[in-house]
């Protein structure tokens, strides 16, 4: 009769699919949330990409941290309480830096950016980007002056 199995002959295994499967659900959710900070746009690394709740108060449990063993349901569910920034903006958003309230209005910018993709008149999407610089330098002069 064969041994039985043990947790201990198939550690590194199960160590190693863990793994997997939470680089797999953290880039599904990734994308999910729109592949980059709403922020400042970076997406070049997914471990340098934070979810952020929206309200602390109606968070159920941590997506980066112990979330993403959960089912892709229940991560769904949460992540409709968060948004996609980067480590940096995030930490700028706990410390008062950034006010996140305004970067949601302001998204609106970068759906009007998308639409002119493409678009043959170059001058639209320049009075985007002096907007987008206005607004940025206009939320660091006000932290300055904190």
């Amino acid at each position: 009769m064969p041994e039985k199995r043990t947790y201990a002959d198939r550690r590194e295994y199960l160590i190693k699919a863990v793994a997997k499967r939470r680089k797999k659900l953290k880039k599904m959710a990734i994308a999910l949330k729109g592949g980059r900070c709403i922020v400042c746009g970076y997406n070049r690394s997914s471990a340098a990409l934070d979810f952020h709740h929206l309200d602390g108060n109606k968070k159920d449990f941590g997506i980066s941290l112990d979330g993403i063993t959960r089912s892709w349901e229940k991560v769904q569910k949460e992540l409709e309480k968060c948004v996609l920034v980067c480590a940096n903006c995030h930490r700028e958003i706990h410390a008062g830096v950034l006010q996140l309230s305004e970067v949601i209005q302001n998204e609106k910018w970068g759906e009007l950016r998308e639409a002119l993709k493409g678009n043959p008149d170059p001058s639209l999407t320049k009075d985007i980007k002096v907007v987008k610089k206005e607004q940025r330098l206009r939320v660091r002069s006000h932290t300055n002056n904190l």
